[in-house]
């Protein structure tokens, strides 16, 4: 697998920009795929997987040429001068938008629109970019793995923690890696339920718990301030639109994966977005069952990923090409 990077520039901050394909480059006939990470996160789970194939190496080995964005505060990303304290307005409609349009100019494909995979909060910077350009978005079609739009039945933890929008502004955390990778591995093994709002840990090989914390990014004040105020509004206003009200007038195809027992993004929440999307094409991949239940991370780096997630998400990307 042939990887290069790259380093768009987007409002005093450069960008961590990754291209990853086959050694005798994309299969022909299919448009790139941008995959965005979320809240908190970085784009590790998304290149490592403790079992097998990661999502990246999964649809690299579909043929499809694959490329990863790290917004400001992700990644390698590094700031020339720019804030990190930013919200969705910086995040979607600045750092999101560069990378898309960086994605669209140095693609090897002959594609003229980008596939867009928002993972998380990830997805929701999607919707937004999506909000504020319905003719100009350049984007073939979108993937929302647990990637809430309307918040519906949040976990009572979630709720506590974003109670109060002025007091999580007020907050800054830092060393939220290293405190991750200390706490993870003793909880896993002496309390795994405690972990059950993010995963299942039957089905998550935790032997690799270095290299998974590893995504783990300190939380964004303006950010969660401007979350706290979405948790009570319902809808997410982003630079003056509401998000929700401006899906309606999108066409554009929208897969939402939902994990059964998501303790993060909650089912109802995880496939909001496919109620209001005006587009003809949406489908909802449902992933978990009473047997085998599925929360938040599970959908990336579960030993079952890669059957019921990275194989259907790539069947319905292969269809609309």
């Amino acid at each position: 697998m042939k990887i290069e990077r790259h380093w768009p520039k987007s409002s005093g901050w450069v960008l961590d920009v990754r291209r990853y394909c086959a050694e005798g480059g994309p299969a022909r006939g299919r448009r790139p795929v941008l995959l965005v990470p979320g809240y908190c996160m970085n784009t590790t789970p998304l290149g490592f997987h403790p079992n097998g194939p990661s999502l990246i190496e999964f649809l690299v080995q579909r043929g499809f040429e694959v490329w990863t964005s790290n917004l400001r505060g992700q990644g390698e990303s590094r700031s020339e001068g720019g804030p990190r304290d930013v919200g969705f307005r910086v995040l979607a409609l600045e750092d999101l938008a560069t990378a898309i349009a960086h994605v669209r100019s140095h693609t090897e494909t002959r594609a003229e629109r980008v596939d867009v995979v928002g993972c998380s909060l990830g997805g929701t910077y999607v919707f937004a970019y999506l909000a504020h350009h319905p003719e100009t978005h350049g984007i073939g079609s979108v993937v929302g793995i647990g990637a809430p739009l309307r918040w519906r039945d949040a976990h009572p933890l979630l709720r506590l923690a974003f109670s109060s929008p002025a007091v999580v502004r007020r907050l800054r955390v830092s060393g939220t890696r290293s405190v991750v990778g200390l706490v993870l591995p003793l909880v896993a093994a002496r309390a795994p339920g405690l972990l059950s709002i993010y995963m299942n840990t039957s089905i998550v090989d935790l032997s690799r718990a270095d290299e998974l914390v590893k995504t783990v990014e300190d939380p964004i004040p303006k950010l969660n301030a401007e979350i706290s105020r979405w948790f009570k509004s319902g809808d997410l206003m982003v630079d003056g639109v509401n998000v929700t009200e401006a899906l309606r007038g999108i066409d554009r195809p929208l897969l939402c994966v939902v994990a059964n027992r998501d303790g993060i993004v909650p089912p109802a929440a995880a496939r909001s977005a496919l109620e209001v999307i005006g587009s003809e094409h949406k489908t909802e991949l449902g992933v978990g069952d009473d047997e085998t239940w599925f929360a938040h991370a599970d959908l990336f780096i579960s030993r079952l990923a890669q059957e019921r997630v990275f194989a259907p998400l790539s069947d319905w990307l292969l269809a609309r090409a």
